[in-house]
């Protein structure tokens, strides 16, 4: 054989050679050292399914369970195994078109990937999984998992139970993708602040699937399946009827109620109105309600005991006749003359009495609430001799506010709280160009100017002076079950803060003795509990708001604080009701009614009549229909232009037919909104743009506003509106 030759058939030999070796090298790889097929057979054949551990339960004080579990199925989907799929049928069941089919598959591969299960059609409804049920095989890649949501026996507290929702990306990321697509976790009150201890552990159970996908039983007997581990119970200050009382109260009102035990700071009932009903905000409704609920321009969402700000007017002289006692600018004998209003400023301020006397020492002044006497003592707080100088008393002034915990977080174990406002002297120095004096803001003397509070606060005021200096701060939760050294979240609610214990019990006295006059023979007489002994103040706070582009004056906030009885204080409750009139009038009575409740047990017969009366009142402020209407017009508007969707329009037009929206369903006049104006946002956040009570506007950089550009619409005009729909 030549020589040549001899060398390609070498060359031959070597290349089977080393392709022989790398075959038996890959193969030795594949079936020893790599996983990846294995897994992939795994897969096939065995489904790894989550099961959702049920949340803690949380129980009032009395053991009542007052949020509870009950078991819903999603359908979920995992986008890898989703092969021969019957999808028309699927299509048809879930009242879906394929475009969206295929949407929300990709949605979910950008969300979890190809090989997480990702839920694909939530909370589904019994027809809906009976039927899917039935047929599950004919949708391989698709299952049905069980989820445990939440149910509300009583119908109450949903701003402090809160509600729990799918976790969404940014929730994943800041866990360090602890969670996963399909988790539910806290979304809002005692469901998010307690999420560590509610959420309990996830567990897995690993089924064999035949080649149609269908579940043929537990793989390997169930060895290597964990069990799911339920969360931990809650259990509560609250009274869940005293909840329910305090929400049927203030039906149809927008206020508050926050009534706290002063000797543990443990809540008793907080109630923000507009009341909503928490089932409203579970199951299959949840979006359609919450939507409609976050459009409302009464912010029925928002939780008006921790983050609605209030003038607290005079409700805060306890507090002002507090601080002068203390510094010794009065005694309690400290009286001055007042003929119905105080001119001692070039602004004057105007008394509800007339009658002489009724100043004539502090007892008297709180049990009439006046106007001049507070506004006095105020400006000889702030101008002391111990200071000499105003700005200096002002700072002191303000330490001791902060010391009640106003303008400042209280800390209650609900998120989002706010602290309210105590202006501080950098503010004024700004505003009145360092040129100011104790009469510049001389109404903070009877709890106006720049200071707002929450009505948390106010209820934790009223502890302090019940406990005569000191306070735990307010929190809902007493105990966790199987509580162990680890469990640092009730900690800080255990902390006694003593802050105005160096004030002498003679003058908590004086201000115990001025406020139960205020009951038995003051403004709040219709406050009175035969055998209880009631120390209280009223208040009535002005409140404006802005309206068709002008400031306009709304009728007063009713305002009343008080704890029961003045001997051992049991119960102490702050009351705001928006627009309501004299403190007096609606607050004083709400705030009774539940004292008595609490500490009797019961209402009397002829007690209940005011029951009825009260929370047959329609009090919601009538401005709020005509803010609803701007609302929905310009919303609707807004999305008109952007998408060139005239169905908005239409949707708004029915609207306007049937009278919604319109004061008194009377046509209104005209209005064009100028993007200058900046009602409202048209977005669906629009809830959140509301005025506070001194007719500021939050701030809120998430909300869109109209820009110069942007065309100003005739709101209440259909001919303009049908015009653009053509």
């Amino acid at each position: 054989m030549p020589v040549f030759n001899q060398s390609r058939q070498t060359v031959i030999k070597l290349i089977f050679a080393a392709t022989f070796l790398i075959i038996v090298v890959r193969l030795v790889i594949l079936q020893i050292f790599s996983d990846k097929y294995k897994l992939q057979a795994f897969d096939n054949a065995v489904y790894r399914k989550v099961i959702y551990p049920d949340r803690g339960i949380i129980f009032d004080r009395n053991g009542k369970a007052i949020l509870n579990n009950t078991i819903i199925y999603d359908l979920t989907v995992t986008p890898y195994e989703v092969k021969k799929v019957d999808t028309f049928y699927l299509c048809s069941l879930l009242n879906i078109d394929t475009a969206e089919f295929k949407s929300r598959i990709v949605t979910s591969i950008l969300k979890n990937g190809r090989y997480r299960p990702s839920v694909f059609e939530g909370l589904l409804s019994l027809e809906l999984q009976a039927k899917l049920e039935e047929n599950i095989w004919r949708f391989p890649g698709f299952t049905l998992v069980e989820r445990p949501i939440r149910t509300y026996p009583y119908n109450a507290a949903a701003h402090l139970l809160g509600d729990i929702g799918e976790v969404d990306t940014a929730i994943i990321r800041r866990s360090n993708y602890f969670y996963q697509m399909g988790d539910y976790v806290g979304r809002s009150g005692m469901e998010q602040y307690y999420e560590s201890v509610l959420m309990g552990q996830r567990g897995i159970q690993n089924l064999i699937k035949d080649n149609r996908n269908r579940i043929q039983g537990s793989w390997e007997k169930g060895k290597f399946d964990t069990s799911a581990i339920a969360g931990r119970n809650l259990r509560t200050y609250l009274d869940i009827e005293l909840q329910q009382l305090a929400e049927k109260l203030m039906s149809n009102k927008v206020g508050s109620v926050v009534a706290i035990d002063p000797k543990t700071g443990g809540i008793l009932a907080m109630v923000s109105g507009p009341v909503i009903n928490p089932n409203d905000l579970t199951g299959t409704n949840r979006q359609k309600n919450y939507a409609r609920l976050a459009l409302d321009v009464s912010a029925p969402l928002m939780n008006r005991a921790t983050r609605g700000l209030y003038e607290p007017g005079s409700t805060f002289k306890p507090i002002g006749g507090l601080v002068a006692l203390d510094l010794g600018v009065i005694t309690p004998s400290f009286g001055m003359s007042c003929a119905g209003a105080y001119y001692g400023c070039s602004k004057v301020i105007k008394c509800e009495h007339h009658n002489p006397g009724h100043a004539a020492n502090l007892r008297l002044a709180l049990a009439n609430s006046c106007n001049s006497y507070f506004s006095q003592i105020y400006r000889m707080t702030l101008d002391n001799n111990k200071d000499r100088n105003t700005k200096k008393g002002y700072a002191r002034w303000e330490d001791y506010m902060n010391s009640f915990g106003w303008g400042e977080r209280l800390g209650v174990d609900l998120p989002n709280e706010l602290p309210g406002s105590i202006p501080d002297t950098a503010l004024y120095n700004k505003v009145y160009r360092n040129q100011w004096n104790s009469c510049t803001n001389v109404t903070l003397g009877i709890g106006q100017d720049k200071m707002q509070v929450t009505p948390v606060q106010l209820a934790n005021s009223m502890c302090v002076i019940a406990n005569k200096g000191y306070y735990y701060t307010p929190h809902f939760v007493e105990k966790i079950d199987n509580e162990t050294a680890k469990d640092s979240l009730l900690n800080k609610f255990r902390v006694k803060h003593e802050a105005l214990t160096h004030i002498p019990d003679e003058a908590y006295e004086a201000i115990h003795a001025g406020m139960q006059d205020v009951v038995e023979s003051g403004t709040a007489r219709s406050a009175k509990i035969p055998g209880i002994s009631i120390c209280a103040k009223t208040g009535t706070a002005e409140k404006y708001t802005v309206l068709d582009g002008k400031r306009i004056k709304l009728p007063n906030n009713s305002m009343f604080v008080c704890f029961a009885p003045r001997e051992n204080p049991q119960i102490a409750i702050a009351v705001a009701v928006e627009n309501a009139g004299f403190g007096s009038t609606w607050a004083a009575p709400i705030a009774s009614i539940l004292i008595e409740k609490y500490l009797t047990d019961s209402i009397r017969t002829e007690r209940m009549k005011d029951v009825e009366r009260i929370s047959a009142a329609n009090l919601m402020p009538s401005y709020l229909k005509r803010k609803q209407f701007i609302a929905d017009s310009t919303r609707a508007y807004f999305y008109f232009n952007l998408r060139k969707d005239s169905s908005y329009i239409k949707k708004y037009l029915r609207g306007y037919k049937a009278g919604t929206g319109i004061p008194g369903n009377q046509p209104a006049k005209k209005q064009v909104i100028h993007p200058a104006q900046k009602e409202v946002a048209p977005n669906h956040t629009i809830a959140q743009s509301q005025k506070t009570n001194t007719g500021k506007k939050e701030n809120n950089k998430n909300i869109p506003l109209y820009k110069k550009e942007d065309h100003p619409v005739v709101l209440n005009d259909k001919t303009r509106i049908k015009s653009l729909i053509k």
